[in-house]
């Protein structure tokens, strides 16, 4: 039966690659597995819509409601002003402020997509007028959006914890030192190469004048501020959970966008509604599908298969953990963040208790390896957007994208897999 199921993957994986829609993708390999391999449809489809049910899954789709507000109204916009006091007058400093900026909207929005939209026209054009190449300051924005499938409330973990039945607030915290690390990575790196960039700085403000612009700033951006506060605050402080948290969010930028920052008018809002309806309305089918396809695996015992073959080959643990990695990565490159840990989660998580790495150090694994499939085309979404809103032809936008992820991404990627307290740090202190 592994060589029907590895038939199936194939099939998902050559339709993905040939651009064919992700709900038809996994549709054909459920073809494939029912035709040829005689596995029984009618149970799996009722627990597939079953799962639908789940509260949980509630958090995606009001998550990227709130995301897609944020781009559009204002919020965005007000904390980039504000942080860019403290480091515009520094060489280099607008980079950083790109990349604290995607954090912060990731922080928020609990997507990847949104640093990118949200950022994007703002600092692109700043950076380009202050010195940066345009396609660096489209990477750099770009690959820093990444931040928001990382820094919590992250939308792939409330997936992964809900497939492998794992402490969400748990994965929340797994990935919350890697994608911290990763931010200060990019940073430095900027820093770095800005010293190679003939930048164009603003003058520092100095004593009552500073004092005064930070005020001035920071008032505007109260609103705006608070916005991360409560949600990441009701979260950890178990007020909330992430589904509450992500409603929270919606009920809280509405107003702010219409009354406080204005960015949100009928027509705007119209829009992203429409926006995230869209992109709700695949993910969910996409969901469906593929976890129909990985139930599918589990009961015809193919991560158990998938275990021996593995084990066969090797059972050191340094060696098991680079070739997962290395799959990881692959699957990242040619679907998104959310398909590769439905489809593959269920199938390593096995491996992974075998050799010793806990569900949650997982977690941070998975994150951080199919994140980085947001910039690795061919799927590279987060990448090819960054492109589009910078203007910029995508080939010369790859060059500087993989010297930040070599650079700034991929020591991250080794420390989460072979330092577990990198992840698990967090998790241990609060009771996990």
């Amino acid at each position: 039966m592994i060589e029907i199921a590895l038939l199936a993957v194939a099939v998902l994986v050559i339709l993905l690659t040939l651009g064919v829609p992700l709900p038809y993708c996994f549709g054909a390999g459920l073809m494939v597995m029912y035709f040829i391999g005689d596995v029984v449809m009618k149970g799996n489809i009722l627990w597939g819509f079953q799962q639908l049910g789940n509260p949980v899954l509630l958090a995606i789709p009001l998550f990227v409601l709130a995301g897609t507000i944020m781009s559009v109204s204002g919020i965005a916009a007000s904390l980039l002003r504000f942080v860019n006091i403290f480091v515009g007058h520094l060489r280099g400093g607008l980079g950083v402020v790109a990349t604290i900026s995607c954090a912060l909207i990731g922080a928020i929005s609990g997507s990847g997509l949104t640093g990118v939209a949200a950022i994007g026209p703002l600092l692109i054009p700043e950076m380009e007028k202050q010195g940066y190449p345009r396609e660096y300051a489209t990477a750099l924005i770009a690959n820093s959006s990444l931040l928001g499938l990382l820094i919590p409330p992250s939308v792939t973990m409330i997936v992964y914890g809900w497939v492998t039945d794992t402490s969400i607030l748990a994965c929340f915290l797994a990935t919350l030192g890697p994608g911290l690390l990763i931010m200060f990575n990019f940073s430095m790196v900027n820093i770095h190469m800005a010293k190679k960039f003939a930048l164009k700085l603003e003058d520092r403000p100095r004593g009552p004048d500073f004092i005064a612009e930070v005020s001035k700033r920071g008032f505007k951006a109260t609103p705006a501020l608070l916005m991360p506060v409560i949600i990441l605050g009701g979260i950890y402080g178990g007020v909330m959970t992430p589904t509450e948290a992500a409603a929270v969010a919606v009920i809280y930028a509405i107003p702010v966008g219409f009354l406080i920052y204005k960015g949100l008018n009928l027509r705007t809002f119209l829009g992203a509604s429409k926006e995230a309806s869209t992109a709700v309305g695949a993910i969910m089918l996409m969901i469906l599908f593929s976890m129909i396809l990985s139930q599918m695996f589990v009961l015809e015992g193919i991560p158990q298969e998938l275990v021996e073959a593995i084990f066969s080959i090797t059972e050191d643990k340094a060696i098991l953990l680079i070739l997962i990695n290395f799959l990881l990565f692959f699957v990242g490159m040619v679907v998104n963040d959310v398909t590769a840990i439905i489809l593959i989660a269920p199938l390593l998580l096995p491996l992974m208790e075998a050799i010793g790495v806990s569900p949650i150090q997982f977690a941070a694994i998975m994150g951080v390896n199919t994140a980085m499939g947001g910039v690795t085309p061919p799927y590279a979404s987060i990448l090819y957007l960054g492109a589009r809103i910078g203007k910029v032809k995508v080939t010369k936008v790859i060059r500087p994208a993989m010297i930040l992820i070599v650079t700034g991404y991929l020591p991250v990627v080794i420390l989460t897999s072979y330092w577990d307290n990198l992840s698990l740090f967090l998790p241990r202190y609060f009771g996990y």
